[in-house]
């Protein structure tokens, strides 16, 4: 087991997805480096106001410590008492444009260690869309691309993941799903160090074939104030499952990560109303009734 490698992925995973994002807005990503008392720091880059992008924020983390934040311990008894070290690459862009979806994408890596004891390690990640107006092409396009990252790690694996991700990024509140899924893996390490690793990098790797050609397909459809409010009602949905759902986001404030850092998937505005329904037929209704639905997307290809 080598650390050390997946240290220096994650680090030029970062620096290759906020090039490409470079390229696409026009504008560059501000890069904020940090320290945490405890141990270890990280990176933040942040865009905000760009052509494309409203608020692009893209982390790396490597934090270590040696007393498990409760979300942990809970969840993995056989790590307490041991030293630890988490490290990932946590992603959140959220474009100007309502008929560009908003994007999420992480993966990450936990080691807790003990003299004499065999290491207790794992892997973790995935990627989601959440859209706002639905496209069918792109909602296949960005499934496929999950499934070709997994598959030659084994054909169950898509399946399998599609699933978790539909049933974490669950708004259990609302009875209602954040958008329409991708592949979502935790506690991942049944194919070895070196398999497990691979696996992490492929679906790393994998983001940009994702989500670009989406964003340079949408970026230039026309909208206005109609289409910017409805954004501005979904993102509630994205702050709300952040902040009382997301484990990720749990973890970071219970392990005295940097706040901003934690937060800097949080979309840049974002409206509220009460008991609102969209009109029945209505483009923003189609949403819920043929998008957020937990569909299979590849049924027959």
């Amino acid at each position: 087991m080598n650390p050390n490698a997946i240290f220096d992925y994650l680090q030029d995973l970062q620096a290759r997805i906020v090039e490409a994002i470079e390229l696409v807005d026009g504008k560059r990503f501000l890069h904020d480096s940090w320290q945490r008392a405890e141990g270890g720091g990280g990176t933040s880059c942040m865009l905000e106001g760009g052509n494309v992008f409203e608020r692009a924020g893209i982390g790396f983390s490597h934090v270590l410590g040696s007393k498990l934040p409760p979300s942990a311990s809970v969840a993995h008894p056989e790590a307490a008492g041991r030293n630890w070290q988490a490290m990932g690459v946590s992603l959140v862009f959220h474009p100007r444009n309502p008929y560009i979806p908003t994007v999420h994408m992480n993966v990450r890596f936990f080691v807790a260690e003990k003299p004499g004891e065999e290491p207790v390690w794992w892997f973790g990640g995935g990627m989601d869309l959440t859209p706002y107006y639905g496209f069918e092409e792109d909602a296949v396009h960005f499934h496929r691309t999950c499934r070709n990252a997994v598959s030659p790690f084994g054909e169950q694996y898509y399946a399998r993941f599609k699933q978790a991700c539909d049933e974490y990024f669950y708004l259990k509140h609302r009875k209602e799903a954040r958008g329409i899924g991708g592949i979502f893996f935790d506690d991942f390490s049944e194919l070895g160090f070196e398999q497990s690793f691979a696996f992490q990098r492929s679906v790393g790797d994998a983001f940009l074939n994702a989500y670009l050609p989406i964003v340079q397909k949408r970026k230039n459809m026309p909208y206005g104030e109609r289409e910017r409010d409805f954004q501005a009602y979904r993102r509630g949905r994205y702050v709300e499952f952040n902040l009382i759902q997301d484990r990720g986001t749990i973890f970071g404030l219970q392990s005295n990560g940097r706040t901003e850092s934690i937060l800097l998937s949080m979309p840049p505005i974002v409206k509220w109303r009460y008991d609102w329904r969209p009109e029945t037929g209505s483009p923003e209704a189609r949403l819920y009734t043929d998008f957020i639905t937990g569909r299979d997307w590849l049924a027959g290809t």
